[in-house]
């Protein structure tokens, strides 16, 4: 995974890309109407029901955007939330504020949706042994913010992008040649560029299984689209050897079925690309 200075860049990257693409030159409401020494106090209205995140988000977008505005935390990141709870207040310039309110939002109304729907998830796998991963399934530009809410809902983070880990997929395998070149290549590749990266590797039936345990040094096995009875073979030929990994379609219907089958970890991209994002609301107080 990448380091937590490298994440911090990522976070920074974000709010700089995204007030520059809602401010631009200015905030033209805010600056027509509201005197630039006007200060004023608005509150983190929760509107349904969920698990809270962003909340330490906003407080780095009102610090970018002001220095001076300041926070009052009532309710923090990952604690269950309902309606007409108060999140936060904070406090300084109106316009400040205002240029701060939709980023805030956005990204905590997302963030919150993430959260609760890993939440979710992490509570069927109760009693299972089984954790819960999120994909690389994310929104282009905003990956850091995802996956931070699926931790601040109880679930782990895979790689963080194509950098940080090797995941050889059908794909790399189909274009390599086979399961066994696409794992010797990519173990010579690391090495002669002195790379420390963990390898996973796909397999799409019982077959390829039996062939990625012939080579040594594999991190983790994805045992993708298998069904219960085949999953759980596959976790038995792996044994103690590496760990283990279901995905493909996997939901809230049968993620509990597959935990039971003995795997380490559960994967879903549903965690980041299907969520409706919890109502959110930042209100003046008067």
């Amino acid at each position: 995974m990448i380091s937590e200075t490298q994440f911090q860049k990522e976070l920074e990257l974000i709010i700089s890309n995204a007030i520059r693409e809602d401010v631009g030159d200015g905030d033209h409401s805010s600056l027509a109407c509201i005197p630039d020494t006007a200060t004023g106090k608005a509150k983190l209205l929760v509107k349904d029901e969920g698990i809270i995140a962003g909340i330490e988000f906003a407080k780095m977008v009102f610090e970018y955007v002001d220095s001076e505005m300041k926070v009052e935390t009532l309710i923090e990141d990952g604690s269950p939330v309902k309606y007409g709870d108060i999140a936060f207040y904070v406090t300084g310039k109106s316009q400040s504020i205002l240029k701060a309110e939709r980023l805030v939002l956005n990204a905590m109304q997302r963030m919150s949706a993430i959260a609760t729907k890993t939440n979710m998830f992490v509570k069927l796998l109760e009693g299972t042994g089984t954790k819960i991963l999120d994909t690389r399934k994310t929104t282009p530009g905003i990956r850091a913010l995802e996956k931070w809410a699926v931790k601040i809902g109880g679930g782990v983070n895979h790689r963080f992008a194509l950098y940080d880990m090797v995941m050889l997929k059908d794909n790399h395998i189909d274009f390599c040649g086979g399961i066994t070149q696409a794992i010797t290549q990519t173990k010579t590749y690391l090495k002669e560029n002195d790379l420390d990266l963990k390898i996973i590797v796909e397999a799409r039936n019982l077959d390829e299984i039996a062939e990625i345990l012939k080579t040594k040094g594999v991190y983790r096995i994805l045992i993708d689209n298998f069904n219960y009875e085949d999953t759980r073979k596959a976790v038995k030929m792996i044994g103690e050897q590496c760990l283990t990994e279901s995905s493909g379609g996997i939901n809230e219907k049968t993620i509990r079925e597959y935990a039971l089958c003995g795997v380490d970890y559960i994967s879903s991209g549903a965690l980041t690309h299907s969520v409706y994002n919890l109502d959110l609301s930042l209100k003046a107080v008067e």
